[in-house]
């Protein structure tokens, strides 16, 4: 608590899809054990570190023990404000990683071992918090930046813009987001099935299910155990002012944890040219990539030692200003990197590749 720590990343290359194979693409991205990865092709020979790499073979179990994943939801639960995104060239398994196969559904669930970072570690949170017998009430909430549009999915009704706004104690968020509780998995489940099927997805020439918004799911810990009427000498009390009482912590008092889990799936980045996009496709491309050059601007800057770092941008797009207090404030964030292995997507991988090593210098003060 109150240390410099870095940030993790993780890098996960998935397998060559049939078309690639039947196309004859040459696999340029080659494991090497331990957190590294060489990249071979024509002019072209690098070698990238991570915490850990997770080739083709990589089943979605491994990739939740070895990303430090669990530990990460541990650490919600003791009040930290813990950050998961995935990143990389759009069809390159991100959505896949997060969440599993792309056609599950509520009354189709997916099979166990398919399911992605964000099921297991809604299993590890509940028998986590039953074993620990503590009082927690635990909530969700779910939003999309779409064309630099914020919009709830969780919300009845079709989806409408939400304003960003910016405090000093709570930093950016967003107004009248709607947080709704659960108990179960098959709670918080339903919830982000409901809230994913109400994201914005077209086909294109890569990718058959291309996500083209941002879409963050926060799930909130809160520790219920405070008392509104603590023993005497104790706990909460109130001062008078001109706006009425205004509750303190007094001397003595355990304050309340209140921690977050938030999983970000970011829209992929992609070439006009390669996807074949046109009109709105077009138009909504240009918005993704606007967003992504922003937090890719941001993160060089925050790669620099704290005594040369300038101005951090972070109002350039409303992704960076939402993921402010993830990459250089306060809190916990862990980096999935995913990449194609092919070499008709050498120069995306590599963009990739670069990008997640840079993320790899920038520091938090959780």
């Amino acid at each position: 608590e109150g240390r410099e720590t870095r940030l993790r990343v993780v890098l996960r290359v998935r397998p060559l899809t049939c078309t690639e194979t039947r196309r004859g693409d040459q696999q340029v991205v080659h494991s090497l054990g331990d957190g590294a990865v060489h990249v071979s092709a024509a002019r072209h020979d690098a070698t990238f570190g991570f915490s850990a790499v997770f080739d083709a073979g990589a089943s979605q179990e491994a990739v939740f023990e070895g990303s430090g994943m669990r530990q990460l939801v541990e650490l919600a639960m003791d009040g930290f404000s813990c950050t998961v995104f995935a990143f990389g060239q759009t069809g390159s398994g991100k959505t896949y990683t997060l969440m599993g196969p792309l056609a599950q559904s509520y009354s189709q669930p997916a099979s166990p071992a398919l399911l992605g970072l964000m099921q297991r570690s809604f299993t590890c949170l509940l028998e986590q918090s039953r074993s620990r017998g503590s009082d927690l009430a635990l909530s969700a909430s779910y939003l999309e930046i779409y064309n630099e549009q914020i919009r709830d999915l969780l919300s009845p009704g079709p989806p409408c813009a939400l304003p960003l706004r910016w405090s000093k104690t709570r930093g950016f968020y967003v107004e009248n987001q709607l947080s709704v509780e659960f108990e179960s998995l098959e709670a918080i489940v339903s919830l982000l099935l409901q809230g994913s099927q109400r994201r914005r997805t077209s086909a294109h020439a890569l990718n058959r299910h291309s996500s083209r918004s941002h879409a963050l799911l926060t799930i909130h810990v809160r520790n219920r155990a405070v008392s509104a009427h603590p023993a005497p000498g104790e706990g909460w009390g109130a001062q008078g002012s001109e706006r009425g009482p205004t509750w303190v912590l007094q001397a003595g008092a355990c304050p309340s944890k209140q921690g977050t889990l938030c999983f970000v799936d970011l829209a992929g980045s992609e070439r006009v040219k390669e996807t074949g996009s046109s009109g709105e496709l077009s138009l909504e491309a240009n918005s993704i990539n606007r967003s992504l050059l922003a937090l890719g601007h941001c993160i060089s800057l925050l790669a620099k030692p704290r005594g040369k770092r300038t101005h951090i941008p972070y109002r350039d797009s409303k992704l960076t200003r939402l993921l402010a207090r993830s990459l250089g404030g306060s809190g916990i964030t862990l980096m999935v990197a995913c990449i194609s292995p092919s070499s008709r997507c050498l120069s995306e991988t590599l963009s990739t590749l670069h990008y997640a090593s840079r993320a790899r210098r920038v520091t938090t003060r959780p």
